[in-house]
């Protein structure tokens, strides 16, 4: 199937008047992420059934359009269903672009985890598994930024749109075998929403080497680490290269917005960095004086001893069980959440603690009530045939008379 090439904003309306009639609309894109605050987007490739003119297959040059709000409300609206693999940077492309995500989103590698055992899957191998075929990988190594791109470099990039409608079809075939549409439907919801939310998160507490900081060292983190967000923002660079996470919790420690104190820090000396003495020092004062309230959260109940006992030795069997029921352990659950779990049903959390993912939606429904039965004594774990590459089963006890 023969592609075209989109390279201007002419050229991007009379497609995006061709992709309106289209009930499917898989999309990939290419982009360089290391240098800027946000990805930066370099090529966009489409495939669509098409309308009477037959299916499209095209690449959209950001680089000489610039603008691509037209395409992206192209996206965002109608009743066509979006398809991409491992969505996450398509879906913030498109939110940072007009504050919606795609939709009507099939996710395939989300889809394939609710009907094979990988999560998460390379697209290649969620192509390899579910259709039995090689998508040319040959342009990992790509610098999507600098043109032209050769004919290898497109047709590698076509690669990652060129199966999507079959693997739409071969997943979802099997998702309702399986009577998962609501599953995947719920996870994608949540998936979508966690991408949305993800986007304003502050994530100060993610700072290396912040952990086990007294509260006030911890306020300044924060202030230090909102300046450096809007700092990279402003200067379109990645956060880490305005200001160090060691750095910032070497100034959190020293606990002064004295600017010769700030200057006395191995590394604050560096080009920009010096010049920026005046914000950070402010910063820091904003630290001293900001309220803690909440900074260190909410005190747990140490956990019982048996807590691990119990989640090592459930931990196998759930996997066993996801195993047997063509799941991806990998999405269904984690050890912590199997742990967190049986926490909160022993009572072990706070009243805060909000209900843990196994108690809720499809995940309770598959794994969550079988723990409950298996802590309240009315189902055991027992070896079936040892030779089984699954052989633990469940059986359901008896009442005793």
């Amino acid at each position: 199937m023969s592609h075209e090439t989109i390279l201007s904003a002419a050229a991007l309306a009379d497609l995006c008047d061709r992709l309106r009639g289209s009930t499917r609309i898989g999309f990939d894109t290419e982009f360089v992420s290391e240098d800027t605050f946000r990805p930066e987007l370099c090529l966009v490739q489409v495939v669509a059934e098409g309308g009477p003119a037959g299916p499209i297959l095209a690449v959209i040059d950001p680089q000489p359009i610039g603008d691509l709000t037209e395409f992206w409300k192209l996206l965002a609206d109608g009743p066509h269903v979006t398809i991409a693999h491992a969505a996450r940077e398509e879906i913030n492309f498109c939110v940072h672009a007009i504050d919606r995500p795609p939709a009507n989103l099939f996710d395939t590698q989300l889809a394939a985890a609710f009907c094979s055992p990988e999560y998460p899957a390379a697209y290649s191998s969620v192509v390899q598994r579910i259709l039995n075929k090689r998508p040319n990988k040959g342009e990992q190594r790509t610098d999507w930024r600098r043109r032209p791109l050769t004919d290898a470099q497109i047709d590698y990039a076509l690669e990652d749109v060129r199966y999507l409608f079959a693997l739409h079809d071969k997943i979802l075939g099997k998702i309702d075998k399986l009577g998962r549409r609501s599953w995947l439907d719920a996870e994608t919801e949540g998936f979508v929403t966690e991408v949305m939310d993800a986007r304003n998160r502050q994530r100060w507490r993610k700072v290396s080497g912040s952990g086990g900081l007294p509260v006030r060292c911890l306020a300044i983190v924060r202030e230090l680490w909102l300046w450096r967000q809007a700092e990279a923002e402003r200067r379109d660079l990645p956060p880490k290269r305005i200001l160090r996470d060691d750095l910032i919790v070497e100034l959190a420690k020293k606990k002064t917005d004295r600017e010769d104190k700030i200057r006395a820090v191995r590394g604050m000396l560096h080009g920009q960095l010096k010049r920026a003495i005046p914000d950070i020092a402010a910063a820091i004062h904003r630290g001293l004086e900001a309220p803690t309230d909440g900074l260190l959260g909410s005190r747990r109940k140490p956990p019982p001893p048996q807590l691990n006992l119990l989640g090592q030795f459930l931990a196998p069997a759930i996997n066993s069980l996801c195993n047997r029921s063509e799941i991806a352990t990998a999405l269904a659950c984690t050890a912590t959440d199997i742990r967190e779990l049986i926490s909160f049903r022993l009572g072990f959390g706070t009243e805060d603690d909000e209900p843990p993912a196994l108690a809720e939606g499809w995940r309770a429904e598959l794994i969550g009530n079988l723990i409950d039965d298996l802590l309240s004594g009315k189902k055991s774990i027992r070896i079936g045939d040892p030779r089984s590459e699954q052989p633990l089963e469940f059986d359901a006890i008896e009442p005793a008379s």
